[in-house]
């Protein structure tokens, strides 16, 4: 049976006149409905479940480590983060191409990769001076960012202000390495002032026992704030040269340049002061984690409601 001639074109006018409609509503700004949260999709949110099995099982064998000081359970600790670490690279990489931008476009995965990051300087440390029992210490940090990140409503950055290019990532990445790095310098700095007062008070249990000499802390904070200087200053430099490429007038008095510069200044001032008679010790581990306290509100306060180009980073 034909269909007539007459019949065809009123379909097709049709057509064509509910699409230009459409377009004209989007014109007008009547977007579509926006899609789900990437974190909210079923692959990703299957490997933020597996990643945050894994962390749990790593920081229990941590634990146990911690307790017991048997060999086998540290290795399986650092087998479990190592898995942990896969999985959530596999879900930041998910969500990155879920929302067709990179992972530090908004608040929720700037915190998933600074928690990503913060495992891998650990790991790292962990393997360079080849001491476990510090990660009973980071696991909970590296959860606490994760599930906040889960938990935070989107709220992306703008496009239209934000640079892009290889030049900009580099300098975010590294920026964030860095916070990453001063986070653990941080952590091993309270171990420090914690396992120094359960010295002088003569609590000396067996957990305290086993945990890291304190000249020992002394040295893995130095490390990673020494990891921590040069990436941020390696990333402080790619980001003057990411903000001279923008269009019209570079902005080189944001605020987050003048609070960057300044832990910047503080933690070289550490670096330095560390290793003299008159602060090594307790006195230089106070003035790390007063100098990561800087780093937060720097991560929180400044890029929320003062900087115009470093919304989530």
């Amino acid at each position: 049976m034909s269909i007539p001639a007459r019949k065809v074109r009123e379909f097709l006018r049709l057509g064509y006149t509910r699409n230009i409609t459409h377009g004209a509503e989007v014109g007008r700004g009547a977007l579509p409905e926006p899609a789900r949260s990437a974190w909210k999709k079923p692959m990703n949110h299957t490997f933020i479940i597996l990643t945050v099995l894994a962390y749990l099982a790593s920081m229990g064998f941590y634990i146990g480590f911690l307790y017991a000081g048997k060999e086998f359970t540290g290795r399986v600790a650092t087998l479990l983060m190592f898995l942990g670490l896969v999985t959530h690279y596999a879900a930041l990489l998910v969500r990155a191409r879920g929302t067709h931008t990179v992972p530090y476009h908004d608040l929720q995965g700037s915190m998933s990769l600074f928690g990503w990051l913060l495992a891998v300087t650990y790991l790292c440390l962990e393997i360079y001076h080849r001491q476990r029992t510090v990660g009973a210490f980071v696991l909970p940090v590296i959860l606490a960012f994760i599930f906040t990140a889960y938990l935070v409503p989107d709220h992306p950055s703008s496009s239209a202000t934000t640079p892009h290019g290889v030049v900009f990532a580099l300098h975010v990445t590294l920026s964030i390495l860095a916070y990453a790095a001063f986070a653990l310098s941080c952590v091993l700095s309270l171990m420090y002032l914690a396992e120094e007062r359960f010295l002088r008070m003569r609590r000396l249990g067996d957990v305290v026992w086993r945990l890291p000499p304190l000249e020992l802390l002394e040295r893995m904070s130095h490390t990673s704030v020494l990891v921590g200087l040069i990436t941020i200053a390696a990333g402080t430099a790619l980001g003057f040269v990411a903000v001279d490429r923008l269009p019209g007038e570079p902005a080189y008095f944001d605020p987050k340049y003048v609070v960057t510069l300044l832990v910047l200044l503080l933690y070289a001032a550490y670096f330095q002061l560390a290793r003299t008679a008159a602060w090594r010790g307790a006195r230089a581990s106070k003035l790390c984690v007063f100098n990561f306290v800087l780093v937060v509100l720097s991560f929180t306060v400044v890029n929320l409601y003062f900087s115009q180009h470093h919304r989530y980073f």
